[in-house]
């Protein structure tokens, strides 16, 4: 189910920005399929909340995968968005994210770190053991943090923020994400989601400068809420 202005999962909204649930079927910002973005619904969003005359600002900040579900942060002003931007591209949020595999890791946890090389006609990338021409270091680290239903809840914390990074650095130790085709899972998901999940957010605030940390609920799905129970 796409969301729309009246099925939005906010997490938390002030004038600066807005944090939001997405939807494993949205897609953050327009793409080819021409389906309404999640930064477009935001925006409808506002306008009627608001009673917004005219166009209304929004910065996109980051983006997730579109059958990926979680955290999305966008901007309300200019001013925001110069210092989200700022702080996202120095690393500096603290991004936990929730996958689920159905092959046991090498080890309960792990530090992960290989060099990427994106292949646009394919939209994929693929994880190498050294850096070949093009490639961009990416570095992750997980703990498994549950077992449950012949699959495996990994908890990783993202050190770097590479294309499909995620889904290729697990996929490259033999442990591809469920429903995720792309990356080597043997089925697709019914709804075209992966079980990767953007879980939690810490970010400084763009202007009151406070540390704030968010949660993004499992989406509404049997396995996802096994692991909450």
């Amino acid at each position: 189910m796409l969301s729309n202005k009246d099925n939005l999962q906010i997490i938390y909204e002030d004038n600066h920005m807005i944090v939001i649930n997405k939807r494993a079927s949205d897609i953050v910002q327009g793409d080819k399929t021409k389906d309404k973005p999640l930064s477009e619904v935001v925006k409808s969003y506002i306008k009627e909340k608001y009673n917004k005359p005219g166009a209304v600002y929004l910065g996109v900040v980051h983006r997730l995968d579109r059958p990926t579900s979680g955290i999305v942060v966008f901007a309300k002003t200019s001013k925001a968005l110069t210092r989200l931007n700022k702080s996202f591209a120095a690393h500096e949020p603290v991004k936990i994210y929730w996958a689920l595999v159905k092959n046991k890791p090498p080890q309960e946890q792990m530090n992960l770190v290989h060099h990427l090389k994106r292949n646009h006609k394919q939209n994929k990338s693929y994880a190498h053991k050294n850096p070949v021409e093009n490639s961009k270091k990416a570095e992750l680290s997980f703990k498994t943090i549950q077992i449950l239903n012949n699959y495996y809840l990994l908890e990783v914390a993202l050190k770097t923020g590479r294309h499909h990074q995620i889904r290729s650095q697990l996929s490259a130790i033999g442990c591809p994400i469920k429903g995720d085709l792309k990356y080597g899972f043997d089925r697709s998901n019914k709804d075209a989601s992966i079980h990767l999940h953007a879980r939690s957010l810490e970010i400084i605030h763009p202007v009151k400068k406070e540390k704030m940390k968010f949660t993004a609920d499992v989406p509404d799905d049997n396995l996802w809420e096994s692991c909450v129970k």
